[in-house]
């Protein structure tokens, strides 16, 4: 069975640095993408970062220039360094998979707070 692991997340002041790591364990997946999805309170979840394992990335208008999105295809690993951060970058985190076949799954969420 394919599951998500996912770290980091918590607490930060505006302004901070968060990474998050999410990593795929269980049976073989042959990872085509992975990402981050993050929904806040009342909101939609929404994508802020993936990357192929082919190369390419892109990213939400909110987060580019703040957010860096990398890989290890080795690992079938992404991680999420999260700079500037603001206020409305709260949410729960979602590390987000899918294969070559179309089939995908999810990360059971992290949650990243910013205080102003």
């Amino acid at each position: 069975q394919v599951q998500l692991v996912e770290s980091g997340g918590g607490l930060v002041q505006a302004g901070g640095s968060l990474r998050l790591s999410c990593a795929v364990s269980g049976s073989i997946f042959d990872v085509a993408t992975m990402g981050w999805y993050r929904q806040a309170p009342g909101k939609q979840r929404e994508l802020v970062a993936r990357i192929a394992t082919v190369g390419g990335t892109n990213y939400a208008d909110s987060v580019k220039g703040r957010f860096t999105i990398s890989g290890d295809n080795a690992k079938n690993a992404v991680y999420l360094q999260m700079s500037s951060l603001k206020p409305e970058d709260t949410a729960v985190y979602y590390c987000h998979a899918a294969n070559r076949r179309g089939v995908d799954r999810w990360g059971q969420g992290t949650q990243v707070t910013v205080s102003s």
